[in-house]
């Protein structure tokens, strides 16, 4: 005589079933890793396989540390990736030198996960990608702040050291996700100085700034001449926390490179 299965046994088996792979879009994942490296157009890559794991450092990429620290490690899936740790305030980046975009303008994609954002002080800010050159202006493509008044950490686009000030253009629809691998991408267009940004492959053009829609000073905001791209983490204000950031799949390009 057969039997058939109960409801409630056929529904808890279909669950189990459809359970997605933890991490599935992190960048250990068989079905959505690129080999963005291979392509030949890029003007910088770095996806650490080729590197060997401890001490993060690379003949084609500089460190700036200060009580921080950069290294190769693998992943539970075995991938390599790159573990930045900085204590208080500190900072630590893999540092891309002598860099030269054509026209001042390029694309930016990186692999990211934080473990956590600072909930201390009131309006503690963060940066995990900086570019600067010849010209006053230290821009951020990518950094945040915690916002006391919405008690949440936010993505923000910002600048500092030139006429536009020191500024975070932070978004309620941009949430600092931690514990997440996110695929960020970024454009610097230099044609109207002009930021744009992509999470896991969607727009969010709240972020963007320009020349004159920013969030400093009402001056024109202008890129310098970039010559050197930093990816990492910097925390400016006191603080007693040690931040773990894992970074992979780094690549500048003159074209949009994707997630």
């Amino acid at each position: 005589m057969r039997k058939r299965l109960s409801t409630a046994v056929l529904a808890a088996l279909l669950s189990v079933v459809a359970l997605p792979v933890a991490d599935a879009a992190g960048p250990d994942s068989a079905d959505h890793r690129l080999k963005t490296c291979a392509r030949a157009d890029l003007l910088f890559c770095e996806d650490f396989q080729q590197v060997p794991t401890g001490a993060g450092t690379s003949l084609k990429w500089g460190v700036d540390t200060r009580n921080g620290s950069l290294e190769v490690e693998r992943d539970r899936r075995g991938q390599k990736v790159l573990h930045v740790r900085a204590e208080g305030n500190g900072r630590a980046f893999l540092k891309v030198d002598d860099f030269a975009a054509p026209g001042n303008s390029f694309y930016g994609r990186v692999r990211v996960r934080v473990r956590a954002f600072p909930d201390a002080p009131d309006w503690a800010h963060y940066t995990l990608i900086e570019a600067t050159g010849d010209g006053p202006e230290v821009v951020r493509p990518l950094g945040g702040q915690y916002v006391p008044t919405l008690d949440e950490a936010l993505w923000g686009v910002g600048a500092d050291g030139g006429p536009t000030g020191d500024w975070t253009n932070w978004r309620e629809s941009a949430p600092s996700k931690a514990g997440v691998w996110q695929c960020v991408e970024w454009r610097m267009d230099a044609s109207d100085n002009r930021i744009t940004l992509w999470f896991d492959g969607v727009p969010n053009p709240d972020l963007t700034v320009s020349t004159r829609e920013h969030g400093g000073n009402q001056v024109d905001f202008l890129f310098p001449r970039f010559d050197t791209v930093k990816l990492g983490w910097q925390l400016y204000q006191p603080n007693e926390g040690s931040y773990d950031i894992w970074l992979d799949d780094i690549a500048l390009g003159t074209k949009r490179i994707g997630c």
